[in-house]
């Protein structure tokens, strides 16, 4: 049947000579996978700028359930980025919140909240005018609480964040992963602050980069078999 729907492009791999694979997260089918054949040739029905990474899209496509691959019927930009092909941070940020979306939502199923969740942070980072060198860290504490582990609070209890529990203590665990009590204040302050005032939130070079390789940590312990995120390394040495 055809399907019209939002979608935002996740991921885009080469197929065969002209042909493009797409991960595209849909408004109303969760993550699919979709073929678009001849896209790399001079008369391209479908223009391969319209598969860039982290493009906002609207979709007619061929959609069957049991079906992991089909093709896409029509495309069109749902959103034009006006600063973010041009300003080398927001690039790296962006592909660093493309890349642990596409590794971390796996469900195939319509979920509104979260599709909205996602399209907000992309048009957020396109917008705004005030730093967004802390977004990614509020990106991953929120995106947590769509996939089930969300950093656990119990009042009284915040000297310490064990990652492996995923849970605010008051004593250092007996191993390594956790984070400090300096950290684990910061970790607080992402988790009572909205995108639009995240720029507020003082962090150094050191304590950014550390937490960013915890939460990161974070989702390792609590996503069975996670692929590496890479995007990191390029938004750290961006960010500086």
């Amino acid at each position: 049947m055809l399907l019209k729907t939002k979608g935002i492009i996740l991921r885009a791999i080469k197929y065969s000579e002209t042909s493009i694979i797409t991960d595209i997260y849909t408004e109303k089918k969760g993550l699919r996978s979709y073929i678009v054949s001849g896209v790399r040739t001079k008369n391209a029905r479908i223009k391969a700028g319209l598969l860039q990474l982290m493009s906002i899209v609207d979709l007619v496509v061929y959609h069957r359930d049991d079906k992991d691959l089909t093709r896409i019927k029509e495309i069109k930009s749902a959103y034009v980025y006006q600063s973010v092909p041009f300003d080398i941070v927001k690039g790296a940020l962006g592909l660093f919140l493309t890349e642990v979306a596409q590794k971390t939502i796996k469900e195939q199923e319509e979920n509104l909240p979260l599709f909205e969740f996602l399209v907000s942070y992309f048009q957020f980072l396109d917008q705004t005018k005030n730093s967004v060198s802390n977004l990614h860290l509020l990106f991953l504490v929120e995106l947590s609480t769509f996939l089930g582990f969300m950093p656990n609070y119990v009042e009284g209890k915040t000297n310490f964040f064990d990652l492996k529990e995923g849970t605010f203590v008051n004593w250092e665990p007996n191993h390594l992963h956790y984070l400090d009590k300096e950290l684990s204040q910061k970790l607080l302050e992402l988790m009572t602050i909205s995108k639009e005032e995240i720029h507020t939130i003082s962090l150094n070079k050191t304590q950014r980069k550390t937490l960013l390789t915890k939460l990161l940590d974070f989702y390792t312990y609590h996503i069975e078999n996670l692929s590496p995120i890479q995007a990191h390394l390029v938004l750290e040495e961006v960010l500086g």
